[in-house]
């Protein structure tokens, strides 16, 4: 079995970016990025990603590595992830997976479950279905056809609500099942890591999160994205739809701050439940001492090492 590796899981605005900072420096790490957003290029305000300071100091890998306009898919990310920790390791120095799409993750450590390829004439239906109807329509249908799916997907999720769509039609059964038949074997020796943050202080930090990246320039962020882009494409990433009403003068900055950290609240929620449905998630206060999180991990990557 491959490893060791640590992965830093957790909701939005635990701060798993600056631990891991932490933790990758007194480890001699390097970190391995798990966010379906910010493989982007041109999204960084909106999506937390690492300062520039922060990769200078620690070496980030699928960070920055994609347009827009290209397609990033959990089986891509597996195959790129596992390339850089096989790089990571074979210099000697610790992998740290950090992010919040538990999808990649999961696909990561258990392998990827079994679904049916890819289906053109399908998707290209249910892709016009979206730009008719809108994403929030089709994720109405799929609640109808696979509730466990949908539960699990923000109405916005436009792609993977047409993925899973999809899978239905061509297999006659809800994605779901598929899942459910995946046996999840470990392919890593590895440690989950997740940060614990009381209730009510999450949902603050969510929102002094989203008043700082509005400050910051979000909004210009969005604009120039959408302007290359496409605003489409744009508004399918979390908050960012909302950013762009707002400079368009349909929505004040007060009820943008409100709605994005409400949906924000939303995904963190469902973060959240994919990470107490994993067996090996190790919780650990969103305040714990770095140095002594880094200890532990130290003992337990020698052990592995066989050192």
């Amino acid at each position: 079995m491959k490893g060791p590796i640590v992965v830093l899981a957790g909701p939005t605005a635990s701060g798993k970016t600056e631990l891991a900072l932490r933790l990758a420096e007194a480890l001699d790490g390097e970190v391995v990025g798990a966010d379906s957003q910010q493989v982007y290029r041109s999204l960084a305000i909106g999506t937390a990603k690492p300062s520039a300071e922060a990769r200078a100091k620690v070496p980030h890998h699928l960070v920055d590595v994609a347009d827009l306009d290209a397609q990033w898919t959990a089986a891509r990310y597996v195959e790129a992830a596992e390339r850089a920790l096989s790089e990571i390791s074979g210099r000697g120095r610790v992998p740290l997976v950090v992010g919040g799409t538990f999808l990649w993750i999961r696909s990561l450590l258990y392998g990827l479950a079994p679904a049916p390829p890819r289906c053109e004439a399908v998707r290209r239906r249910l892709e016009a279905c979206a730009e008719r109807e809108g994403s929030a329509a089709l994720h109405t249908r799929l609640a109808q056809l696979d509730p466990k799916t949908a539960a699990r997907l923000h109405p916005n999720d436009r792609v993977r609500i047409i993925r899973a769509l999809e899978v239905h039609e061509v297999s006659g059964e809800p994605l779901s099942a598929h899942l459910a038949r995946h046996v999840m074997r470990p392919r890593y020796r590895f440690r989950l890591l997740a940060l614990a943050v009381e209730r009510e202080e999450l949902r603050a930090r969510i929102r002094r999160r989203v008043e700082a990246m509005i400050a910051a320039g979000w909004g210009e962020e969005a604009e120039a994205a959408a302007a290359r882009f496409g605003e489409a494409r744009v508004a399918k990433v979390l908050g960012y739809a909302d950013v762009l009403k707002w400079r368009r003068g349909k929505a004040t900055r007060e009820e943008t701050v409100e709605r994005i950290a409400a949906r924000t609240w939303h995904y963190a929620k469902r973060q959240l439940l994919w990470l107490r449905a994993d067996p090996h998630t190790e919780w650990i206060p969103a305040e714990a001492d770095p140095e002594a999180v880094a200890s532990d991990l130290r003992r337990w990557i020698a052990r592995q090492r066989g050192t």
